[in-house]
């Protein structure tokens, strides 16, 4: 949702009211008294029950602090790696382990990671002439960014806009991989990374949804043997094994 200039009233005082403040300024918002016109979202942090059934008779969506039982939306721990904003929520359920998780991923994430953002949006014209075909497109991107690939987002790039210039069309592959149990967890990193990778899936066997909803979902899926040539982009051939 766009806060920018909108109100946002906030109710209550103290450090988890100061939090929620920093949060909806960073966000653009202008906070205001429970009494402003105007507002549409409400945060309420210091638990008044009778302020929240005030606001919401007025028809705002709240933010309860610490009652997810009673918020229409909940506030999540937020990366920001301007214009690639990575929020994480648990629903309500913790806050804490949201918290953690954003700190774990930061450690992650390299800081020119908004860089490469703006070098896309920036290549857009130039990767519409070069494949003018929208899934061409999508794989030559896709090959860039894959992990251990030219634009790995993982990794720090000196000139990302250099190498989405000289972007050339995937190479067409078939990878074959053997699928033993019906727990998408017990995947290999390499077989999980593919699957989400894949142009298209040749499906020999009885493999388990829950293995097959970790692919793309518009990735083409066909029963039976993969053929010697299976087109451009990528190709899996899934085996059920059983064993």
């Amino acid at each position: 949702m766009r806060l920018d200039g909108r109100p946002v009233a906030l109710i209550g005082e103290g450090p988890a009211a100061d939090a929620k403040r920093r949060l909806l300024e960073r966000a653009g918002a202008i906070i205001v008294g429970e009494d402003a016109p105007g507002a549409a979202l409400g945060v309420v942090a210091n638990g008044d029950e009778a302020a929240v059934e005030r606001l919401r008779a007025r028809g705002m969506l709240l933010n309860v602090v610490d009652r997810p039982d009673l918020c229409d939306f909940t506030l999540p721990a937020i990366i920001d790696r301007d214009p690639v904003l990575i929020a994480i929520g648990t629903g309500g359920a913790s806050a804490g382990l949201a918290a953690a998780l954003r700190q774990r991923l930061e450690s992650l994430l390299p800081a020119g990671l908004g860089r490469l953002a703006t070098a896309l949006f920036g290549g857009r014209d130039h990767l519409r002439a070069r494949f003018p075909d929208i899934d061409m497109r999508r794989r030559a991107i896709g090959s860039l960014l894959a992990a251990g690939g030219p634009l790995d987002p993982l990794a720090d790039h000196d000139d990302p806009a250099a190498v989405i210039a000289a972007a050339e069309a995937a190479p067409g592959r078939i990878e074959r991989i053997e699928i033993a149990s019906a727990d998408p967890e017990a995947l290999t990193l390499r077989a999980a990374r593919l699957l989400g990778l894949a142009d298209r899936l040749y499906i020999e066997g009885a493999i388990p949804d829950a293995i097959l909803d970790r692919a793309r979902a518009d990735a083409q899926r066909m029963a039976g043997a993969c053929p010697r040539i299976a087109g451009p982009g990528l190709t899996l051939h899934l085996i059920w094994t059983d064993i």
